[in-house]
């Protein structure tokens, strides 16, 4: 496991909502004094809310939380649980009577992991809050990641268990970390070494199929599952950026995505990662080499996530068998 995480910024928090009647929940991130942001979407089935806001020309400048969270479109009514706890006290943009907080947010599909009913609300979001501290996140089958695979490009029967994951690098006084919720329909693949390390399994369903060697190879999969794969995140710095720099900085961590998870931004996935700004550190940090660093501890975040992660005990569920439980990781 690769260390740090992304509270190692000072001022922001974590929580993680785990739904106990089906693998599925919701993390998220406060930073309720708020902080700079910006988002780059690279999937082309994406679930989001409020990223038109962090477009360079949109007004506002600054976000009071993010939220990642499972249970597809549905699971968007969670930010308004984080939108309510925020605003009891008091942080959000003053607007006339009132005070707004504002809360982006990206789902990721698990709808098929047990009673696709159950999915994160308002309620969920408020939980998450609760549970937010600057302590390093719990990792793996949690939060976000509580209902995530990995591998699902040649179906669901050949797939691994996915999971959240964080990590942190500090480079003088700089400090970027990451976020990753992973729900991949490529494998999850190890930057150091390119071995597979989660993802489509071979008909022993033990070893690691290659996903992109078996298409090369010419084994295709019967057929696409739409929508059913998505990963999301957050990479944060406390160095001072603005909203067009967090933009590119969001823009330059996917890099992380693509050096660990093969494919990756299909054409039926959302993947997509905010990039958040607190400006802590009173330095305005050099933005590529922020980028070299947030492409990293997104990596490392990745895999970090599928490392922690547990499979599915419950044989009501499907067979998601871990990275651990098959000595991958």
């Amino acid at each position: 496991m690769f260390p740090g995480a992304i509270t190692d910024i000072a001022g922001l928090a974590v929580g993680h909502f785990t739904d106990a009647r089906r693998p599925t929940g919701c993390s998220v991130l406060l930073c309720p004094q708020g902080a700079v942001a910006g988002v780059d979407v690279r999937g082309a089935a994406p679930g989001t809310r409020e990223t038109d806001l962090l477009h360079p020309l949109a007004t506002l400048e600054q976000v009071h939380a993010i939220l990642l969270t499972g249970g597809s479109a549905f699971g968007l009514d969670a930010a308004s649980g984080v939108m309510r706890w925020l605003e009891e006290r008091g942080h959000g943009v003053p607007v006339g009577p009132a005070r707004v907080p504002i809360v982006p947010a990206a789902v990721l599909f698990d709808l098929w992991v047990g009673d696709a009913r159950i999915r994160p609300d308002a309620a969920a979001g408020y939980s998450a809050c609760e549970a937010a501290s600057g302590a390093h996140p719990a990792q793996g089958s949690v939060g976000a990641g509580a209902g995530a695979s990995v591998g699902k490009l040649f179906g669901i029967g050949r797939a691994m268990k996915g999971g959240i994951g964080t990590a942190s690098l500090k480079v003088g006084a700089i400090t970027v970390g990451a976020l990753v919720a992973v729900n991949a329909i490529g494998d999850v693949v190890d930057p150091a070494t390119g071995r597979v390390i989660a993802g489509a399994l071979a008909d022993d369903g033990r070893t690691p199929l290659d996903t992109l060697a078996a298409i090369i190879d010419g084994q295709l999969p019967a057929h696409l599952l739409a929508g059913m794969a998505t990963t999301i995140g957050i990479v944060a710095t406390d160095a001072q950026l603005t909203k067009a720099q967090a933009n590119k900085l969001a823009g330059m961590a996917h890099d992380g995505l693509s050096r660990s998870i093969n494919p990756v931004h299909t054409a039926t996935d959302g993947d997509a990662l905010f990039a958040v700004a607190t400006g802590g550190s009173g330095k305005p940090g050099h933005l590529t080499v922020l980028g070299a660093l947030a492409a990293e501890v997104t990596a490392r975040a990745v895999l970090n996530a599928v490392r922690a992660a547990h499979g599915l005990a419950d044989p009501s569920l499907p067979n998601l068998p871990s990275a651990r439980e098959l000595g991958l990781a």
